[in-house]
């Protein structure tokens, strides 16, 4: 992943993401739903964006202290502003990259480690931070996120392809986990949703992080192109429809 495109995207939409991310809202419920509510002092947040999940894991673990990171800067700003609770502690820094010394009890993550450039790496990081029965609970959006999408491009643009197409799928994803951790569950939810147009998906995309408007590193959507990947939408699924695979995986260090 091209992690300076990434800050940029990120950092872009910081001042709109809540109004368009109500994927990554549901989907932070239902990661919280799967946390236990054992003993948890110390949590881990990767990738904390504008501080929705971060808030959730601060009303659940009220006496937990909550180290949350990401990779954007203004979306950092975003959360502190957001959030006045003395318990977490806002860091700007890219979580495949950085030093930590501090152990935690639980390593979390709402939607974010598609976007890693070696997940299991990381996971092998993550794996050393957790105390002895410590615990990894994350979501994860799957390759078939956007399915739609990838077809209707294709039939307009060959061999064009939505960045969702190469995320991994869950039996990677349990491949990498079983390497590290016991206990493991992967759970699938897939979300859809229905837009009046083209542009209405491509602007979701695009205030939720994604660069939605570039494939293999060009700039297709004239508005002519647009024209036909909307008409080949409709010809092949008749309505402008989204699927939002995600992942919901947990996993424990005995």
């Amino acid at each position: 992943m091209d992690k300076k495109a990434i800050i940029r995207n990120f950092s872009r939409c910081a001042s709109v993401y809540d109004k368009y991310a109500d994927i990554q809202e549901n989907a932070a419920q239902v990661l919280l739903g799967q946390i236990g509510e054992g003993k948890i002092n110390r949590i881990l947040e990767i990738g904390c964006g504008t501080g929705n999940y971060t808030r959730l894991l601060g009303a659940k673990f009220k006496k937990a202290k909550i180290k949350a990171v990401d990779i954007s800067a203004r979306m950092v700003e975003a959360a502190e502003k957001k959030l006045n609770n003395k318990q977490i502690e806002f860091v700007i820094a890219d979580a495949e990259a950085m030093l930590l010394s501090e152990k935690a009890d639980l390593i979390t993550s709402n939607a974010c480690f598609q976007w890693f450039s070696d997940l299991e790496k990381a996971l092998k990081v993550y794996y050393d931070l957790l105390n002895k029965n410590g615990i990894i609970s994350f979501s994860i959006f799957g390759p078939n996120t956007f399915r739609e999408l990838n077809t209707a491009l294709n039939c307009v643009l060959k061999g064009a392809n939505v960045t969702a197409k190469g995320f991994l799928t869950k039996e990677e994803i349990n491949f990498m986990m079983k390497k590290f951790f016991r206990d493991i569950s992967i759970k699938e939810i897939e979300y859809k949703q229905t837009h009046n147009c083209l542009k209405d998906l491509l602007k979701k995309i695009k205030y939720t992080g994604a660069q939605s408007n570039s494939f293999n590193g060009k700039k297709y959507f004239t508005h002519r192109t647009l024209k036909k990947i909307e008409d080949a939408y409709l010809d092949k699924f008749k309505r402008i429809k989204a699927t939002y695979q995600i992942l919901f995986v947990s996993g424990k260090k005995i």
